[in-house]
């Protein structure tokens, strides 16, 4: 057949159309193809290290936030002992400066350099004596 697109010196047929009694319908169907089972694994063991290390990773932080919270709570219960002692050497500077007022208020004297101070020895053993600080202090 001769060319006849775009040639004018051939003139074009025209087409002729038949009708059958029924109309030809053709359905494409694409089939996808199938993963091997080995690309299937590959994938699968790609999507579990990814979720280990991410796990990896999140408990790590977790494990900071823990060191961090702990910290801060060692910090203020420093904070709070600081204070405590502070206020029990303002405690202790007092009692230290009246102490003497109230010995004497008691009736206790002062002794001089060459008077010899007595203390009798007690029986106690250093076990009792524990015992018996503790019995008083309850």
């Amino acid at each position: 057949m001769a060319y006849t697109r775009g040639n004018l010196a051939v003139k074009p047929k025209p087409i002729e159309r038949v009708s059958p009694g029924y109309r030809e319908q053709t359905k494409v169907i694409t089939r996808r193809a199938t993963l091997p089972m080995k690309e299937k694994m590959l994938y699968l063991l790609t999507v579990v290290i990814c979720v280990a290390v991410a796990g990896l990773i999140i408990s790590r932080y977790a494990n900071i936030y823990d060191i961090n919270k702990q910290s801060e709570k060692l910090g203020e219960e420093i904070r709070k002992n600081q204070l405590l002692v502070t206020q029990l050497e303002v405690k202790k500077e007092t009692l230290k400066n009246t102490i003497l007022a109230t010995a004497i208020k008691e009736g206790y004297v002062e002794p001089t350099e060459h008077d010899t101070v007595y203390v009798p020895r007690s029986m106690v053993t250093p076990e009792k004596e524990i015992s018996n600080i503790d019995s008083a202090q309850k």
